[in-house]
């Protein structure tokens, strides 16, 4: 036996506790009307987890609690338990016996429990449809519910069918998967949205990237060029200053040996008795010119560091008008537009709006110091005007050594011709003062490469720096370089490819490297876990796609077999109630009525139909054939004939997928005496399918139960029980 017992306390007419012990497969609970014996099979429906009130004929959770009567005062709780027998684990739980028990409270809470333990309905829905049991299964069937499958339509009688098949449990699985499938779609929506909201965000980004990427290549190819021109630079500045000092030295050597010569020379003449005026004006002369030639010697040193510094002003002034210019395409950031915009919303007056675009676009801009490129034009004007000054100077020195030369040369000319002794001194003189402006030749030259390798030094030291800014380091950390050589000029072309690059890194308007870098990588990595998301959500609905598939072909294929099983016992008690005569199930499509489209009701308006037909869900039909009668319909039956064609059924249905117990509520109600034996005779054949709990008012019922309850209800409104055992039983029945 799968049922052991039921106790009832405080449960709609059952006052005190009651217990009901099933030891005979076949159990019979009877009663007059009134003494509560129904109330029993709405205990075992509330107990089996049951939530319709209205199912146990009441509105609210406190209609199921005793309220008294008589002398009988109410209870506040209300309580079943039925205990069953497990010891072939037909419930997955590992206990011998299982004890299940719900109770109801005044304020409409319910607990449930298990052996004891505090559970979840639906943890005793799960134990018991493991079992093929359920609050309001084909296994409770009242006098009312009997006749339910022969009035329902197609597609219910199905669902009865299916829940009798042991079939709800695929029902179960596909909602559940449905809903889970749902649930994937709505998810794959919702991840699909979040990668089209990024999307943008992770272009504008990339493109960020590639520039920042670019602008490496860029710093990359700068850092080479640097070292190189760097390498080559200090070759070269250190070359050409040796070159200098070596041919400096022995020049600067030489002109102080001649200094002392001629001095040696003048002193002779001055000293000489054969001195005259002529070598006293070619003295002067000598004199004047070397004056003007040292003034002309400074002069053009001045001109040269005057025009270093125009050189150098000019450069810093291109430098500061080209970032002004690049100012016009200028990248702003798409977030520093926004908030700008989000400011504009909050004012309300256009100098405001004004002042905050003014101060935008300030903020944006390169920082050019006007005010620095001002001071720098003016003093690039005032060395203007000192170069004008100076070349002037300088005019009228070459004009003046031109005059004072053809003089000295004529009265040099003068003097030479005179060939006497006292003139030997005098060519002595000549010759050092023409050496010595040859040396002085040398060294001006060698003074104006010498200028000019200071200016370059002094570059080289503000490239470095500069460089040092742009690409760190390792620009200037070309010591182990090894290099060929090259010509010098090459060192231009390598400069202005220098400046080229400098500008395009300048312009490329990547912003901070790292923090674009670092929020690419992230956008990147959600993009990607959204997009794996996707996939696996993808995979999931394919899965979950695949399971409905199964389990749709499992249902029909399970349930089509189940029709043909029930159709063969349908027919054995058809054919035993009515002692003859055949009945079955058949499959069918329901048909339904559908408009036609405009089109068709235009037709339909010349006299056509304007509905049509199509096919519907599938559902399940009833034929009956009568013995010695000629009806085939289930409307063409009477009261007594449907409800022995319903019994017929269900208990065919039973018999193909027997459940632990079945609980028959007066089906027999209807039954002449006759058609009871034949009742009884399907009962005891039921009996070794599942186990019976009937409650009935029949004779030839009760006759046919191994133990008898007979419920009785006193003047407190209270039911009580009494059971006879089934020798008592047949002495009653007769």
């Amino acid at each position: 036996m799968y049922l052991k017992a039921l106790e009832i306390s405080g449960f709609k007419s059952f006052a005190k506790k009651a217990t009901l012990n099933f030891n005979s497969p076949i159990s019979a609970i009877v009663g007059p009307n009134g003494s509560g014996k129904s109330n029993v099979a709405e205990g075992f429906r509330f107990v089996l987890g049951e939530q319709s009130i209205k199912a146990m004929r009441g509105k609210r959770g406190e209609d199921l609690i005793f309220n008294g009567g008589g002398e009988g005062a109410r209870v506040n709780r209300a309580g079943v338990k039925v205990v069953f027998d497990n010891s072939k684990r037909t419930f997955t739980i590992d206990f011998d016996e299982v004890a299940i028990e719900r109770v109801v409270h005044r304020d409409n809470s319910n607990e449930y429990f298990i052996n004891g333990s505090p559970v979840r309905l639906k943890d005793i829905v799960e134990l018991l449809s493991g079992a093929h049991i359920g609050a309001s299964g084909h296994h409770i069937i009242s006098q009312g519910e009997a006749d339910r499958i022969l009035n329902a339509n197609i597609r219910e009688r199905r669902e009865m069918i299916e829940d009798a098949l042991g079939l709800k449990m695929y029902q179960y699985k596909k909602i559940e998967s449905q809903r889970k499938l749902e649930k994937t779609e709505e998810n794959m929506k919702s991840v699909e949205s979040l990668r089209r909201e990024i999307a943008p965000h992770l272009k504008f980004l990339k493109k960020q990237v590639e520039k920042v990427e670019k602008v490496q290549e860029l710093r990359e190819e700068l850092r080479s060029l640097y070292k190189i021109y760097f390498k080559r630079e200090e070759t070269y500045i250190k070359s050409e200053r040796s070159r200098i000092d070596f041919e400096k030295n022995p020049l600067n050597k030489e002109l102080s040996q001649l200094d002392k010569e001629i001095t040696e020379a003048r002193n002779t003449l001055e000293n000489s008795k054969n001195r005259d005026a002529k070598s006293n004006e070619l003295i002067e002369l000598e004199s004047a010119l070397h004056k003007i030639r040292l003034e002309k010697d400074a002069i053009m040193r001045e001109l040269g560091k005057i025009e270093g510094e125009i050189s150098a002003g000019q450069k810093t002034i291109s430098k500061e008008k080209e970032k002004q210019a690049r100012d016009e395409f200028k990248t702003v950031y798409l977030k520093d537009v926004e908030e700008v915009v989000n400011k504009i919303d909050l004012l309300q007056t256009i100098d405001e709006i004004k002042n905050l675009l003014f101060g935008f676009i300030s903020s944006h801009k390169d920082k050019v110091d006007s005010s620095l490129i001002g001071e720098i034009e003016n003093d690039l004007q005032n060395l203007r005007n000192k170069k004008s000054d100076f070349e002037k100077s300088l005019k009228t020195f070459d004009e003046n050594e031109r005059s004072n030369t053809l003089e000295y040369n004529t009265l040099r000319e003068k003097i030479e011709r005179e060939k006497d002794s006292n003139r030997d001194a005098e060519k002595n003189v000549f010759r050092i003062i023409a050496r010595q402006n040859e040396v002085r030749g040398v060294l001006n030259g060698i003074k104006t490469r010498e200028d000019k390798l200071i200016f370059e030094e002094e570059s080289f030291k503000r490239e470095m720096q500069e460089a040092y800014s742009i690409v760190g380091r390792e620009a200037v950390d070309y010591a182990d370089l090894v290099i060929s050589e090259e010509a010098q000029n090459l060192q231009f072309d390598r400069i202005k490819a220098i400046e080229k690059i400098k500008i395009r890194i300048e312009d490329s308007g990547a912003g901070n490297s790292i923090d674009i870098l670092k929020e690419y990588k992230e956008v990147e990595d959600r993009d990607a876990f959204l997009a794996k998301e996707l996939s696996d959500l993808e995979g999931s609905k394919t899965n979950l796609h695949a399971l409905i598939a199964d389990l749709d072909a499992r249902i029909d294929i399970e349930f089509k077999e189940g029709i043909l099983k029930i159709n063969v016992q349908f027919n054995n008690y058809f054919s035993l109630m009515f002692g003859g005569g055949t009945a079955g199930l058949s499959v069918i499509r329901e048909k339904r009525r559908k408009k036609k489209s405009d089109t068709d009701i235009a037709a339909a308006l010349e006299g056509e139909d304007a509905y049509e037909e199509e096919e519907g869900e599938e559902g399940i039909d009833i034929s009956v054939n009568l013995p010695r009668k000629k009806v085939k319909g289930l409307m063409m039956l009477s009261g007594g004939e449907r409800a022995l064609t319903s019994i017929a059924l269900l208990f065919a249905i039973s018999s193909v997928n027997p459940p632990p117990f079945i609980i028959l509520d007066e089906t027999d109600a209807a039954l002449d005496e006759a058609n009871s034996r034949k009742y009884g005779d399907m009962i005891s054949s039921l009996s070794n399918y599942s186990q019976l709990i009937l409650i009935t008012h029949n004779r030839e019922t009760m006759s046919r139960a191994g133990v008898l309850y007979g419920v009785t209800m006193g003047g407190d409104g209270a039911s009580k029980l009494l059971s006879i055992q089934f020798e008592e039983a047949v002495k009653v029945a007769k």
